[in-house]
């Protein structure tokens, strides 16, 4: 998963920002098509999405509730679109900030750090009798420690955030693995292993981690 997504068509603007945010050392995926963008969120997801409103093929506001169907990722609009109306739709659509064009990259940066800040300060996310801290990278099952290695704690923790959905093995392995990973995708199964060994009350007739046969996995909790 990288840390923010840039939706932005101009290519000059898009690479001035990408080299300002890398130096800041985020991870930068960079989109300048709404299409692109969906489709890099879907495989690999974003911590945060710096989303243009004005696309070639969707406008922002289409991209930022398409997102927020499915995901609580922050989202800031940056656009040079400054009608009271616009602003007003941004939120509406889900948008957590929005800020006009052209924008004071230090006031952006300073922004994104707060989101992340904020998203830290409250990132616990807990389900049937696990807890995960999200800004220690700790784990609990029934309040005693979890011993889990990164992995073994992002798997299960994009698992719970999806409660009830069944995810697919390809699109787990990209989140958790990125689509450059020199991993082999069997490398997957066998974390899952690992994560029942640690979790469920009889690891081979798993509760919590569902295996959805020729999909993936769903948890259930």
């Amino acid at each position: 998963m990288v840390d923010i997504l840039i939706v932005e068509d101009n290519e000059e603007l898009s690479g001035l920002l990408s080299e300002f945010l890398r130096a800041e050392d985020y991870a930068v995926s960079t989109a300048p098509t709404a299409a692109k963008a969906l489709s890099l969120f879907e495989k690999y997801g974003a911590r945060l999405v710096l989303l243009d409103i004005m696309l070639p093929d969707m406008d922002g506001f289409a991209v930022c509730r398409r997102i927020r169907e499915r995901d609580n990722t922050p989202i800031i609009m940056l656009t040079a679109r400054t009608y009271k109306e616009d602003k007003l739709s941004g939120i509406l659509q889900g948008a957590d900030d929005y800020i006009e064009k052209p924008y004071d990259i230090d006031i952006l940066i300073a922004k994104i750090k707060g989101i992340f800040r904020r998203r830290l300060a409250m990132d616990t996310i807990s389900d049937g009798g696990i807890v995960l801290n999200l800004s220690e990278g700790t784990a609990e099952k029934d309040g005693a420690p979890l011993n889990l290695t990164a992995k073994e704690f992002e798997l299960l923790h994009l698992l719970i955030a999806n409660k009830g959905q069944t995810l697919g093995k390809e699109l787990i392995f990209s989140r958790i693995w990125g689509a450059d990973s020199e991993s082999e995708p069997q490398t997957l199964t066998v974390h899952i292993k690992w994560l029942r060994q640690k979790i469920e009350n009889d690891p081979k007739v798993p509760e919590k981690i569902i295996t959805v046969w020729g999909k993936g996995y769903r948890w259930e909790g």
